[in-house]
């Protein structure tokens, strides 16, 4: 076990930017962290009622109430939970078909590239929300068809760093050496390059959770997204925002647990990055 958690220490001490990454790590853990105790040890549940309306932060509620009466730490803890759940599903989305769009791409390139790579820049001209919106528009809203939606704008940005890793590596001797052993496209593709820009993939998925949390709160914010009384984080917020004067806790609850995550993220993408720039 402590030779387990050396080799950990070391690999992240070998980081070009240990102290970026190891300071977002912290900042993710405590959001997991409190999801965790609002599961275990919070005795209201998110939609429960209580007589108690914009009530300020106390012993009987960590985070005061909302104007239905509802415990805002409940329902902070359960709207992180559906925030991160659309977040991991849109990566998991845009990462997956644009690793395998750009990775065949990148490899054979001819006429196929061309046509899949101007229609990825076409997509990536637009940002990432407003062609959510473009898809929501035609599929309708609710948490899984909006994580089908931020999914498929993702893909161009995934696409285009990988082709571009495939297209360097492909050219490198270890490569020509699999190919002329008679290895298939195929498990050069994916057994002998995948593994060997997974410092990239790593850092861009990092980023990628980042901005797929900004844009989930985005367009939960304007309504979009799963619909009451499950809210996520941005549509807390936007309930809220008419009583922020009267009762601020009900939107900095939700507002800070967002700024922690998206910068959590960010600032482990960033510990990653440098790592990564220079095999490009």
């Amino acid at each position: 076990m402590r030779q387990g958690t050396n080799t950990l220490r070391q690999r992240i001490k070998e980081l070009p930017r240990p102290d970026l990454f190891c300071v977002g790590l912290a900042l993710t853990a405590a959001v997991l962290v409190l999801v965790i105790l609002g599961v275990i040890f919070s005795p209201f549940g998110a939609t429960t009622l209580t007589p108690d309306r914009l009530q300020p932060p106390s012993p009987g509620h960590l985070m005061g109430t909302d104007k239905m009466g509802r415990d805002v730490f409940a329902r902070v803890t359960y709207g992180t939970r559906i925030t991160l759940l659309v977040a991991l599903g849109t990566v998991t989305i845009g990462a997956g078909v644009g690793t395998l769009l750009g990775a065949i791409c990148g490899y054979f390139g001819g006429i196929v590239d061309e046509i899949v790579m101007r229609v990825m820049d076409a997509l990536f001209a637009f940002p990432n929300v407003l062609l959510a919106l473009v898809f929501v528009s035609l599929f309708g809203s609710g948490t899984f068809k909006v994580m089908w939606a931020l999914g498929i704008a993702f893909i161009p940005s995934f696409a285009r760093v990988v082709r571009g890793e495939y297209i360097r590596c492909k050219h490198l001797d270890y490569v020509k050496n699999a190919r002329l052993q008679g290895v298939s496209d195929l498990r050069v593709i994916f057994v002998h390059i995948l593994p060997n820009i997974n410092g990239v993939l790593l850092s861009n998925l990092l980023i990628g959770f980042n901005n797929a949390v900004l844009s989930e709160a985005a367009l939960s914010y304007l309504g979009i997204g799963s619909q009451p009384p499950f809210d996520s984080l941005g549509q807390m917020v936007s309930a809220s925002q008419e009583v922020f004067f009267a009762a601020p806790w009900t939107v900095l609850g939700p507002g800070l647990v967002i700024i922690v995550m998206v910068l959590g993220f960010s600032l482990m993408g960033e510990g990653l990055r440098s790592d990564t720039e220079g095999l490009e």
